[in-house]
């Protein structure tokens, strides 16, 4: 059965590259939906203080390759004052591109102890700065308190604002929290408003995320889920490879052709 969902790459899979040429390689791979990172520090295909000039200059790369941008990933560290100002200008970013979803997580991009404490007392205000520009925050699964569907359910449950969710990652999972996907994303269905399918090889703790159907997770059974389960929101490719050094574009461009290809036979394209 063909699922109607907006199938997206982000623009993560080409980490060290320039934003155009990661716009072509997803839009020559099929793709018409884009999520932009714009990761301070790490991967900023837009930077979170872009100025008129070089968003004009994305809008107009946007319109030449026909790509959509459903999400913007800015992760940042929630629990700290320079993380949270970070996340403000992401959403203010998010409501000058008309991107309806910042894609985040609690402690920011790098794994360690994260402050649950400090994370609750930032989160009300951050989430009222979000709806008031009409932008919804999910927390992707990825660090300590959002490793697994479960543990994600419970934090957001916990924040109590319809426009924080869940990014469900069908790897981290596993990689942060030692659970397969397939057991674990029904836990987060009724809270997930993205979801990052990407595919992985060997346990907790290996960064190797190859193109999909490369790995072991269960595609089919993951999107017959979702499926089930009601879901409608965008399903968003990311290939990490083992890491850096990144290969080389035209790498990046067959692993996305390839991840395409395979979930088009699966009824998602």
């Amino acid at each position: 059965m063909t699922m109607s969902n907006r199938l997206a790459a982000t623009t993560t899979c080409y980490a060290p590259y320039s934003l155009e040429e990661a716009l072509a390689g997803i839009a020559a791979s099929g793709f018409r939906y884009v999520e932009l990172a714009a990761i301070p520090g790490i991967i900023e295909h837009l930077p979170l203080a872009a100025d008129a000039r070089t968003i004009g200059r994305a809008q107009r790369l946007l319109n030449r390759y026909a790509l959509t941008p459903v999400s913007l990933s800015a992760h940042s560290n929630l629990t700290t004052r320079r993380g949270l100002n970070q996340a403000r200008r992401a959403l203010d970013l998010c409501e000058r591109m008309g991107i309806p979803i910042l894609n985040t997580a609690v402690g920011g991009p790098e794994a360690g102890e994260e402050d649950e404490e400090a994370f609750h007392a930032n989160i009300g205000g951050l989430a009222d700065y979000a709806a008031e520009r009409d932008v919804t925050i999910t927390l992707e699964i990825h660090g300590e308190l959002t490793s697994t569907g479960r543990k994600a359910r419970t934090l957001v449950e916990t924040v109590g604002r319809s426009n924080v969710r869940i990014n469900y990652d069908t790897a981290n999972c596993e990689y942060y929290g030692a659970v397969r996907a397939e057991a674990d994303l029904p836990y987060a269905l009724p809270l997930v408003a993205l979801c990052h399918l990407k595919d992985k090889v060997g346990g907790p703790g290996v960064w190797n995320f190859p193109a999909l159907g490369s790995g072991h997770v269960d595609f089919a059974k993951l999107l017959h889920m979702l499926r089930r389960g009601g879901y409608r929101g965008p399903c968003c490719v990311e290939v990490e490879f083992q890491g850096h050094p990144w290969p080389p574009p035209a790498v990046v461009n067959r692993a996305l052709k390839k991840s395409y290809k395979y979930l088009s036979s699966l009824g998602l394209s």
